[in-house]
């Protein structure tokens, strides 16, 4: 189980990506998943989600350390790389700021 900090930042991205961009955009979000956790001690978990009956609407769940380690996350060359890069590929965004109730995860459960 997770231990969660008060000052920790939880958010849920919801997208809506125009199917004929689908796979240029998966590849620019996963590109950014990557270098967010690499060189961000404040991002604590992102994790990207499609529907299975419409791929085209994604969920990014998000968990940071705390509100300034999300806004030093959006000014950093990666994030905004993703950001330009898919502009014209994002038909709607709603980003949903969450509580935490229960945050489990087995080790290794994630890592390919």
């Amino acid at each position: 189980m997770m231990m969660t900090k008060p000052e920790m930042m939880f958010r849920v991205a919801e997208l809506e990506i125009d199917p004929q961009h689908l796979a240029a955009y998966r590849a620019l979000l996963a590109e950014e998943i990557e270098a967010s956790l690499r060189l961000e001690p404040g991002v604590l978990f992102l994790q990207a989600l499609a529907e299975q009956e419409n791929p085209a609407r994604i969920r990014v769940i998000e968990c940071y350390a705390s509100k300034a380690a999300y806004e030093q996350h959006i000014t950093t060359p990666h994030f905004l790389k993703y950001k330009q890069g898919t502009l014209a590929m994002v038909k709607a965004l709603r980003l949903v700021e969450m509580d935490p109730i229960a945050l489990a995860a087995k080790d290794g459960a994630f890592s390919r």
